[in-house]
């Protein structure tokens, strides 16, 4: 599934990167724990996460994840997005909350982390 679908899917807003949202994805990281984050995630998953501060940009490009989704409606301040920017980490944000959000995407076939 492209970042594209995911986007219009969970009616996202796409803070950043929005030239890159033809990223396949097909797995899944969803924490608010960053140290979890890097525990399980793979390269090239999308991060979901209400954490906005700029931890889970520095969290994201670590892991290597393709993008991070911001829930429950959180907005990071503009260093957080400028940040992304900088690391090539597309930004989007969704009002929907992380449970919803992961059966949402379960429910097309997207898989976590075994």
């Amino acid at each position: 599934m492209t970042l594209h679908e995911i986007k219009d899917l969970l009616q996202c807003e796409v803070l950043n990167g929005g030239d890159n949202l033809e990223l396949d994805v097909s797995q899944v990281v969803a924490s608010d724990g960053m140290s979890e984050i890097l525990a399980f995630a793979r390269s090239k998953e999308l991060m979901i996460t209400g954490l906005t501060n700029i931890q889970s940009i520095r969290t994201a490009d670590i892991a290597g994840v393709s993008a991070v989704i911001y829930c429950r409606g959180k907005l990071p301040e503009e260093k957080v997005i400028e940040f992304a920017r900088q690391k090539r980490i597309p930004v989007l944000a969704t009002k929907m909350g992380m449970f919803n959000i992961c059966g949402v995407l379960y429910d097309r076939g997207l898989k976590g982390v075994s």
